[in-house]
């Protein structure tokens, strides 16, 4: 379908939409923290933002969705713009790797979690990484 706007108009119109994070891949994170028990995490503002910071032990949580941190199972760029795309990706996980390492550096211990690992069918798998990462 042909954009209706211009790339200039379609630039600016896009500018304007700010990002709220990714409210569904959290809150289906905290919910499966509440359904076993697992406490201790808070949403506090640090360096690189963490989806879930464990203070206690030093430890951060992201969940990268699969479209916007390049998943190599799950993510596919727009057939459209694929030059901007590609950058893009690789501008995400170079600042993800960054913000990482810099954790790292100031003691805190890093754990990425993958969009798709929230599904139930991976659930198993993903309350032991995290029950190994916070000890």
């Amino acid at each position: 379908m042909t954009d209706v706007f211009s790339t200039r108009k379609r630039s600016d119109v896009m500018s304007c939409i700010l990002s709220r994070g990714n409210k569904d891949t959290e809150l289906a994170l905290a919910k499966l923290f509440q359904r076993q028990r697992i406490t201790g995490w808070r949403n506090q503002k640090i360096f690189g933002k963490p989806d879930f910071v464990f203070r206690q032990a030093r430890l951060t949580l992201f969940v990268d969705g699969c479209f916007w941190h390049g998943c190599l199972k799950h993510s596919k760029p727009p057939r459209s713009n694929q030059t901007y795309w590609r950058a893009k990706m690789i501008r995400n996980k170079a600042r993800d790797s960054s913000v990482s390492r810099a954790l790292r550096k100031k003691g805190w211990r890093v754990l990425r979690i993958w969009e798709h690992e929230l599904a139930r069918k991976n659930e198993i798998r993903l309350l032991r990484r995290i029950q190994r990462a916070l000890g």
